[in-house]
């Protein structure tokens, strides 16, 4: 029988994993629990092997097994993950918040390559590139042939090496050539910070990479020199990142040697304790923490430890409830295990991780922990507090939730291709706080976008087709069917008088759209200030310091 090279290698390859894996049993044949790990590498093994030699198709070991891998992981927490050598550079990207490219997001729509964000600083930005022009070439690549490529990728490389883009722009008849020098570009944790009122400061921290704790220091030394006499801090949609950034973020409110977080797990040298290590450069000015149901990990410490110190009050949504800690382990070849170590708990003593891994259900599900297991904690001032479940807010506001015509034309691309034709038909705009469109404005856009497809259905729709399938499944639908008719035909929408019942959410949001497209995203936060729910309630309570303080007593 014919064997490939590839076979061979392959197959010396295994029984040296095999031989590996039989010393591991021999040395650990007297620990039962090391024993059924050599046992169990020994069978996969020389199942592989089996594979490999008589399968009826060639097989892909690295995909093979990584997927196998990526099985393995999956019966525990979302967070453990492995990175195979070509990934280990996007999770350093990933951590560090730098690579080297243009500093573009480009990604696939409709078959082509469009650019949805140029970021504030960057190599593309200098060069002229704009929301919503397609990349037809990158270095002579036709990126919408070649379908086994990443233009993402091809955009990245060495520094002071050049991207030459050809690209099409609304408006614009020609195709345009830019030539853009690839530099490092530094995804920002901070990308706004400013004045909302005369006294009330703003810093929306929005990742925790290495450099998160000196931007925020940074952020809050400028907007004292302006005047700042209290701040709205915004972790909305944070996902976390670096531990220590956590902490050192932490003890810019909290002062020094106060307990920040402890970290308990298997490995006794996961067992610590975190004080603050500096003095706080402030300990008194009121703040205002806006959290979100995607407030995860690092900023659900932060947000934590504000409120057990009972340093701030939290404005928004309850966390997403993350008390877990990971530490990466570097692998062979190259690969990389980013592993969870420890579950991490806040100065009240409390682990805020809402969903139990530990114990699945029997179809591997998990479930958060019921309410009835949680445990009362207390702040500093003797608030309750509990675990279990993310960190409450003292103040709860409603989501935002848009209507089914703003869903549709968010997700069909049309407020963004609106702002596309806005931005190449006016060449400049008032300033992002002063932007408005007027009713004309908003008409042009309706007119706009009768024609375009963008059908969705209701809420009150789908209850109805729900209500109609039950009158049939319980043979009523004799009896009402005439009359579901006559509601269906009366609660028929219209798109054109959607656009004009929700004027009001979809005017607010095309306007941070057409504003994006000018100032990018810090044009984006100060349009979107005005409707803001959290920020609105956190400047209702700075205008009343009695109640700001009261919250902060001690529960009665």
């Amino acid at each position: 029988m014919y064997r490939s090279p590839f076979m061979k290698k392959s197959r010396n390859i295994l029984l040296g994993v095999l031989l590996t894996a039989s010393l591991a049993f021999v040395s650990f044949q007297n620990d039962d629990r090391f024993f059924e790990i050599a046992k169990n590498l020994d069978i996969y093994t020389t199942m592989f092997k089996e594979l490999n030699s008589y399968y009826v198709d060639e097989i892909n070991p690295n995909r093979l097994i990584k997927k196998s891998i990526e099985a393995t992981l999956k019966n525990l927490d979302p967070f453990t993950n492995f990175y195979a050598e070509d990934d280990v550079e996007d999770y350093r990207t990933m951590t560090t918040g730098t690579y080297n490219g243009i500093g573009a997001l480009v990604g696939p729509r409709d078959g082509k390559f469009t650019v949805f964000m140029v970021y504030e600083g960057t190599p593309a930005e200098k060069a002229g590139l704009r929301l919503g022009d397609e990349i037809v070439k990158i270095d002579g690549i036709a990126v919408a042939v070649r379908k086994d490529t990443d233009p993402g990728k091809l955009l990245k490389g060495q520094n002071n090496t050049n991207a030459k883009l050809t690209i099409k722009r609304f408006g614009t008849k020609e195709p345009i050539e830019l030539v853009i020098a690839r530099d490092v570009v530094k995804s920002t944790n901070v990308p706004y910070f400013g004045m909302i009122t005369d006294e009330v400061g703003y810093i929306d921290l929005k990742d925790f990479t290495a450099t998160a704790s000196r931007e925020v220091k940074n952020a809050y030394n400028e907007l004292k020199t302006k005047g700042m006499k209290k701040l709205i801090l915004d972790v909305r949609d944070n996902p976390g990142g670096l531990l220590n950034m956590a902490i050192d973020i932490s003890n810019v409110f909290i002062a020094k040697d106060a307990e920040i977080v402890s970290t308990k797990g298997k490995i006794a040298d996961w067992n610590k304790t975190y004080n603050a290590l500096n003095p706080a450069l402030d300990t008194e000015m009121p703040i205002a923490v806006l959290t979100s149901s995607n407030s995860a990990s690092a900023a659900e410490i932060v947000s934590g430890v504000i409120q057990d110190y009972d340093r701030g009050v939290l404005i928004g949504q309850r966390t997403y409830g993350k008390g877990l800690v990971q530490t990466t382990r570097d692998l062979s070849y190259g690969t990389k295990l980013k592993i969870t170590v420890a579950k991490y708990y806040i100065p009240s003593g409390r682990c805020i991780q809402a969903i139990d891994y530990s114990h699945r259900n029997l179809d591997g599900s998990v479930g958060k922990i019921a309410d009835s297991l949680k445990t009362a904690f207390k702040t500093k001032n003797g608030r309750t507090v509990y675990d279990g479940g993310g960190v409450d807010p003292d103040i709860v506001t409603d989501v935002q939730m848009p209507s089914q015509v703003t869903k549709a034309l968010v997700t069909k691309y049309l407020l963004f291709d609106y702002g596309v034709k806005y931005r190449s038909e006016h060449p400049t705009i008032k300033p992002a706080r002063d932007f408005a469109l007027s009713d004309a404005d908003y008409q042009d856009f309706a007119n706009w976008a009768k024609d375009k497809e963008y059908d969705y259905v209701t809420q009150v729709e789908k209850d109805l087709n729900a209500l109609e399938a039950s009158a049939k499944r319980e043979k009523y639908i004799d009896a009402i069917g005439d009359q579901l008719k006559a509601l269906r035909v009366k609660l028929s929408h219209s798109k054109e008088a959607d656009l004009l019942n929700f004027k009001k959410e979809i005017k607010e949001l095309l306007q941070q759209e057409i504003v994006t497209h000018y100032y990018l995203q810090k044009g984006a936060k100060e349009a979107s200030f005005a409707s803001d729910n959290e920020v609105k309630a956190a400047l209702e309570l700075f205008k009343d310091m009695p109640k700001y303080q009261s919250i902060l007593k001690k529960n009665k």
